[in-house]
């Protein structure tokens, strides 16, 4: 006991030493959250927007390499339903399948406005 105090007194006051281990570890929590952590619940975001924002005729691919176009959204089951091939082969799937969309959307009315400026 009488060592571990003279190792402090010798080194500095318990208050600095306490202070500094709570920094560093709070510096190690925030990068982590900054580099683990919130890329993680933005990329959860964006997948959910992605599957909300559905329409039929959109073409996507499942996370299982199916391509194909959706026909129906079933609301009430959280499920869709999409043609895969030119036989009109029809698969329902739920929306947490789904990948990517891969139907490009019109441009946000923002860029028109822009261009609208410019030509004032």
């Amino acid at each position: 006991m009488n060592f571990h105090y003279n190792l402090l007194a010798a080194n500095g006051t318990d208050t600095q030493s306490i202070i500094t281990m709570v920094l560093i570890y709070g510096a190690v929590f925030a990068a982590v959250y900054f580099f683990f952590i919130r890329p993680g619940q933005k990329k959860k975001k964006a997948e959910a927007e992605l599957r909300n924002s559905l329409e039929i005729g959109d073409d996507i691919t499942t996370i299982g390499g199916i391509m194909g176009r959706v026909v129906s959204i079933k609301e009430d089951t959280d499920s869709i339903i999409i043609e895969t091939s030119t036989d009109r082969t029809k698969i329902r799937l739920k929306r947490w399948a789904i990948s990517t969309v891969d139907t490009e959307k019109a441009p946000v009315a923002k860029e028109t406005s822009k261009k609208d400026k410019k030509e004032k």
